[in-house]
């Protein structure tokens, strides 16, 4: 009997994925936990490994389409074993979808049957445009002119699936001094960011506060730690991302209401303390997440940071290291950015944003001039969970733990 591969559920909020790449073939042979395709979804591509041997006798969704979580992409079994009314479940899934759309359909009967007979004769003679009403919906979400859209469907009907698949093509619009070339949708992991970002900023209530730590003894400590220890510290303990994330994980334990998930409408607070770090690679940006590192000791933590973005970049990292963070901190410091606006990783409710290293001239109380190392920081939180003032409270502990450096060694 025929193996289903199924699309993957990589973390809370995916509810579907688009097949990227078929690594493999109808008709290939594979083996158990080969590689046989790769999914786009929750910010990175994820490759789905064959849950068995055999051959791939059947592809279901094809590359660019999409499938819901738990849903079969395709089918592994034996040469010529055929897969019967299984293999057609997508299809189904489909016509029913469909069917039901154009059930749905506004239009009146006798409408609906002089469209039909006018685009069997000629639909072109009266420019009307044959689309379900669920695709007509999407098209104008997405911005598309669907009379621009060629129909796969029953008499040429553009259906959802036509929508979805379409890619607007370039088109010049010409002033009187300058040509703009319209741009062509977004594909790929691109697109997935673009929908995962402005579902955030639809569905939370967004506000982002900014302070400044006074990290120079916290530099000072570090160069004097690094003097005074024998063996070279080469887990990245002793980095900054290291040590402001030891300092989040310090404030959150402080402040357990910041370390959950808000999602359909549901508030949960999580116990361990997830980690996400947001890293950009060569197609966009990917949340690895450091799993219960509310328990680990400074050498753990860093070590797995340097695993985690070391691994995200190459893009060896398992997919499962992608899901279940309960706070993220992205860190724009290299680029020389000193605030900046985070936007929320759903389900989280917070993130921290890291600027640049800044040194800043200050009177002591002495009376001399002195020159301090300053880190700035922007915390962007859900407002509909956690009000301005808790928030604030949040920040300044992670500023007093960064201020305060033997308290990030307990």
């Amino acid at each position: 009997m025929a193996t289903e591969i199924i699309m993957p559920k990589l973390g809370l909020t995916m509810t579907e994925g688009t097949v990227y790449e078929w690594v493999k073939n109808e008709g290939d042979e594979v083996k158990k936990g080969d590689i046989v395709a790769s999914i786009n979804s929750e910010k990175l591509t994820a490759d789905v490994d064959a849950p068995t041997d055999g051959i791939l006798i059947k592809i279901l969704v094809h590359e660019g389409e999409d499938a819901k979580c738990k849903d079969p992409i395709g089918y592994i079994g034996t040469a010529g074993e055929n897969v019967g009314e299984e293999g057609t479940i997508a299809a189904a899934k489909e016509a029913v979808e469909e069917a039901k759309d154009e059930e749905s359909s506004e239009q009146p009967p006798q409408e609906v049957k002089q469209q039909l007979v006018a685009q069997k004769n000629n639909s072109n003679e009266t420019g009307r445009i044959f689309i379900t009403p669920l695709a007509r919906k999407i098209a104008t979400e997405k911005g598309f002119d669907y009379q621009q859209i060629k129909g796969t469907g029953g008499n040429g009907r553009v259906t959802r699936r036509d929508v979805e698949n379409y890619v607007p093509i370039t088109q010049t619009v010409k002033t009187e001094n300058t040509a703009f070339a319209a741009g062509t949708g977004l594909t790929g992991m691109r697109q997935i960011i673009a929908q995962r970002m402005m579902s955030s900023l639809q569905n939370t209530a967004q506000v982002t506060l900014q302070l400044k730590a006074d990290i120079t003894n916290l530099m000072d400590f570090r160069k004097d730690l690094k003097q005074k220890v024998s063996q070279p510290l080469l887990d990245g303990q002793l980095s900054l991302t290291t040590l402001v994330t030891k300092a989040t994980i310090l404030a959150l334990k402080d402040t357990p209401e910041m370390n959950a998930w808000y999602h359909d409408g549901k508030y949960e607070k999580v116990t361990d303390i997830n980690i996400g770090m947001a890293v950009a690679v060569a197609d966009g940006l990917v949340v690895p997440v450091v799993k219960a590192a509310g328990s680990m000791t400074l050498t753990e933590l860093g070590r797995s940071l340097n695993t985690v973005i070391d691994d995200a970049r190459e893009g060896t990292l398992d997919s499962s290291a992608y899901s279940s963070g309960t706070f993220t901190i992205s860190n724009l410091g290299k680029s020389g950015v000193e605030y900046f606006t985070p936007v929320i990783n759903q389900p989280e409710i917070g993130i921290l944003g890291v600027g640049t290293l800044l040194k800043e001239l200050a009177l002591a109380d002495d009376g001399k001039v002195e020159q301090l190392v300053k880190l700035p920081l922007s915390l962007t939180f859900d407002h509909q969970i956690i009000d301005g003032a808790p928030a604030a409270d949040f920040l300044a502990k992670i500023v007093s733990y960064l201020e305060d450096p033997y308290t990030l060694m307990l």
